[in-house]
């Protein structure tokens, strides 16, 4: 599924008025249905709404609501946050329909309003049509009143399109926005659903068909919603005549003295995601550690200096790299200086697909030179705050841009984790991750993610779909911890010894559709 912009979201309307003959109000009625759809999956047996209306497309789709609701038997009151005369044409008209009907659009200056709003908190439920994917600007006067109202209120709201005060492309907020229960979009996911505060106060969010013809949702636009049969089209298959080194030799080079769970975990993750050969590369302490928890794992001891992998340790592991089909690098190495001096004399020799993260993106970031070699750099927002030297407000701010100014930059696949982890690389869609939960945020998880991207790398996979494939795997690993065993409270070992049964699911699913 394509991830629009507001842009995007206004030229296939345009389009399909022009171009495929559906009429804008059809669009508006359908729009309208399909919000009110979800208001009778919260309140079955009917109740008293509250639907505020602005002045614009979103306050018709409001209007629609109103009127539908009231011909079902529901209290309905309508609020409008503006005057009638400065209502657009096609929330004019869908507002003469409904008062037609019996509905009685109460604008911001007539006296009922504050007394409407004084009794918002015994209402069941509101409907919040105020402002569209095209806001702008900092919300103000009665939109900003009535926002305040719905948040102070304690009654669940239902957002049409995108929840007022929201900015559609970055999900940051224009001054005040609405705390929504429930947002309705329409046609296609717009950006603020995966970023921002429009992350939050989206609540659970759906996508509804109102009439958009098919042929513009399926036009590819800068970002897609990864999706199980997606990744099941793409993850390797085991041959029956295969044995253990046609499935991938990966090479984990990980771990310090104070930081040794690291590559037990990563080593753990490229297991259970289906590698064939896992080697751990690191300092005595580690790999006695690694040989306790992962008795699988071969283990190449590297020589340390207090506590770390030293600098000599380059040599060999260069002089085995033949054996390796990837390699992660990073998780618990540190960035002192001797491993930032071992990693720069690795890489000016290594050209094997490589993962790099945690330490190594540290590394990158003071100024160590990418391998040249298929790389995908898998950044929390704090690692990537130092390889764009920007604050980590700014990388938040908006996911998207940030991961195509780190494309740019490096030229690499980037994976920025998170909630609605993205993956970017040149000349590629955005993939944007819809699997995984707040339990994940946790020790560990990123190093259980990049063990299985290692693994899908090592199987022949480009870095792109491998990171891509990665998370959505790992994310669906998470899930059914959160189900099976907590929503919180799962480790990332836990993730990393679900990984198979996650595997299980996603193939399980492509194959019933």
């Amino acid at each position: 599924m394509w991830i629009a912009t507001a842009e995007h979201s206004k030229q296939i309307d345009r389009r399909a008025t022009e171009e495929f003959g559906v009429p804008a109000k059809v669009l508006m009625e359908r729009a309208g249905l399909a919000v009110f759809a979800a208001v009778q999956e919260l309140l079955p047996n009917g109740g008293r709404i509250t639907v505020f209306c602005g002045k614009g497309n979103n306050g018709g789709d409001g209007f629609v609501v109103a009127r539908v609701a009231l011909d079902h038997h529901f209290g309905v009151d309508c609020l409008v946050a503006a005057e009638e005369e400065d209502l657009t044409q096609d929330a004019l008209e869908q507002m003469k329909i409904a008062r037609a009907q019996g509905v009685q659009p109460i604008f911001y200056s007539d006296p009922r309003w504050h007394r409407k709003t004084d009794a918002l908190c015994c209402r069941d439920l509101i409907v919040d049509a105020l402002l569209g994917t095209g806001a702008r600007c900092e919300v103000k006067g009665a939109i900003k009143d009535a926002i305040q109202l719905i948040n102070r209120s304690g009654v669940p709201a239902v957002s049409v399109d995108v929840p007022s005060g929201i900015c559609c492309n970055t999900g940051e907020e224009l001054g005040e926005s609405v705390w929504a229960l429930r947002t309705v979009t329409f046609g296609m996911p717009k950006r603020f659903l995966f970023e921002g505060l429009g992350l939050e106060h989206s609540g659970y969010w759906t996508v509804s068909e109102i009439g958009i013809p098919h042929a513009l949702l399926n036009e590819p636009t800068a970002a897609r919603l990864v999706d199980s049969e997606w990744v099941a089209n793409l993850l390797p298959e085991r041959l029956r005549a295969s044995h253990k080194g046609d499935n991938g030799s990966i090479l984990i080079v990980a771990g310090s003295r104070n930081m040794r769970g690291a590559a037990s975990l990563a080593a753990r993750a490229a297991i259970r995601s289906g590698a064939g050969l896992v080697t751990v590369a690191s300092i005595p302490d580690v790999c006695a550690a690694v040989s306790a928890n992962v008795p699988e794992a071969i283990l190449l001891p590297l020589p340390e200096i207090d506590g770390v992998i030293s600098g000599d340790a380059a040599s060999v592991l260069l002089q085995n790299k033949t054996k390796y089909h990837s390699a992660l690098f990073g998780p618990g190495l540190t960035h002192n200086q001797p491993v930032l001096e071992f990693l720069s004399k690795v890489w000016q020799s290594w050209d094997q697909p490589s993962v790099i993260d945690a330490d190594a993106l540290n590394a990158v970031s003071e100024g160590v030179p990418l391998p040249n070699a298929d790389c995908v750099l898998t950044p929390h927002p704090g690692e990537m705050s130092r390889l764009l030297h920007c604050s980590i407000a700014e990388i938040q701010a908006d996911r998207f841009r940030t991961v195509t100014q780190a494309v740019e930059k490096f030229r690499q696949c980037v994976l920025l984790k998170g909630p609605y982890s993205i993956v970017g690389e040149p000349r590629q869609p955005m993939m944007v991750n819809c699997t995984g939960n707040p339990g994940m945020a946790s020790a560990g998880m990123g190093d259980v993610l990049s063990g299985v991207i290692a693994t899908l790398l090592g199987q022949d996979m480009p870095g792109y779909y491998a990171a891509t494939s990665g998370m959505y795997w790992h994310g669906t690993s998470g899930d059914i911890c959160a189900t099976e065993i907590g929503p919180i409270g799962y480790s990332a070992g836990d993730v990393a010894d679900t990984l198979a049964k996650a595997r299980c699911r996603i193939v399980s699913a492509c194959h019933r559709k």
